[in-house]
């Protein structure tokens, strides 16, 4: 279900497109960024960064994600990820989507298709997430 936007999800996509501009992808030319908005009103932005070993590469969302923690944030801290490509029509992969899920399956993922922004909770994406955790 798509939620209205509003400016502040705008902005956090325009974050998102400029993190992707550190991107490392030698060998793809695939820039991606993305933005963590955190409940406490900051924002973590990460890029995706690619090795000659293809298994060692990382995508945007968990370079952001991975930065967050080392930051000091936990589950429940995230409010939404924006995420933004240098390709058409892009969505976080499906490992993403899991490790997003160890966080939250209420953030709201924020991302463009077919030009328009989506906004959609990562539990609509992914609607029967792997968890160790009860719920």
């Amino acid at each position: 279900m798509q939620k209205n936007i509003n400016n502040q999800y705008k902005k956090l996509l325009e974050q998102a497109d400029k993190a992707k501009e550190n991107a490392y992808s030698p060998y793809s030319g695939f820039k991606v960024g993305a933005t963590i908005l955190t409940k406490d009103g900051n924002t973590i932005d990460g890029c995706n960064v690619e090795n000659a070993a293809y298994g060692s590469t990382m995508c945007a969302e968990r370079t952001a994600i991975y930065k967050a923690v080392s930051m000091g944030y936990k589950p429940g801290d995230f409010q939404a990820i924006s995420i933004a490509s240098s390709g058409d029509n892009f969505s976080p992969c499906g490992a993403c989507r899991q490790v997003i899920s160890e966080f939250g399956t209420d953030i709201d993922l924020v991302y463009k298709w077919n030009d328009k922004i989506v906004v959609e909770k990562l539990k609509t994406l992914l609607p029967y997430s792997f968890s160790l955790n009860e719920e």
